[in-house]
């Protein structure tokens, strides 16, 4: 007769767990309001990806059938104008949600600017997952409230600030973007390059290159390498942000 034991403490507890228990972006991710017995169910919906920098996630236009979570590294979303320029929305890091908010297609595309990870799910199944998960959804609707925000703020932003307004601007909003690697106290990390940059704050390259040198210059900042910079003045980059000259 076959006789059946009881599995260990230690591999019962190895059997339970998954791919979101040791997700470091969860605690800053939609997933954080998900019991446990969901987000089993939530890491069973998901295909994890590995993104080299450069890689395409979205492309605009192709069929709308996928919604991302992103867990690592940094994402630029971007339209594509019909003369073939750029315009870059937005900049995404840990435990931004990506993609839920479309039609059949996509109107926008999605690349990383790094090395980074995300979770990628059927929208199909996910928007299920929604109305069963009523925490999920109000907090899903908390984020749609915050990106509404945004886009007033960037549509400000391209609309009427001048250019070292929106530069200055540009670094005193970016440290607390990416929760998962918050840079030292007066550091800005920028992993984006200058023409990205450029891309988001409607300037040419030259523009931004040289709003940075005059800042350097009056010693507003400090160029410590192409992806770092130390606000040695936050009053001042304030005060310049605001539009006070």
């Amino acid at each position: 007769m076959l006789e059946l034991k009881s599995l260990p403490d230690g591999c019962k507890a190895r059997r339970q767990t998954n791919g979101c228990d040791t997700c470091g972006a969860r605690a800053f991710s939609v997933c954080a309001s998900i019991d446990d017995e969901n987000l089993a169910r939530l890491d069973s919906l998901a295909e994890h990806l590995t993104l080299s920098p450069g890689e395409v996630l979205i492309r605009e236009g192709d069929p709308a059938n996928h919604v991302f979570n992103i867990t690592g590294g940094s994402i630029c979303v971007y339209r594509l104008l019909a003369d073939g320029r750029r315009q870059i929305t937005g900049f995404l890091f840990a435990g931004d949600f990506l993609g839920l908010a479309t039609g059949e297609r996509y109107a926008f595309s999605a690349e990383a600017i790094e090395a980074g990870s995300a979770c990628r799910f059927r929208k199909t199944d996910y928007r299920t997952l929604i109305l069963e998960t009523p925490a999920l959804e109000t907090l899903l609707l908390d984020r749609a409230h915050h990106e509404l925000a945004a886009a007033q703020a960037q549509m400000l932003l391209l609309g009427r600030k001048t250019a070292i307004e929106r530069v200055s601007t540009f670094l005193r909003d970016l440290p607390g973007a990416d929760p998962m690697r918050p840079p030292p106290t007066g550091r800005v990390h920028l992993p984006m390059t200058r023409a990205e940059m450029a891309d988001y704050l409607g300037l040419t390259i030259e523009t931004v290159s040289r709003v940075l040198t005059r800042l350097k210059t009056e010693g507003v900042i400090r160029l410590i390498s192409l992806t770092e910079v130390e606000i040695v003045r936050p009053a001042r980059l304030q005060a310049l942000a605001d539009g006070e000259t």
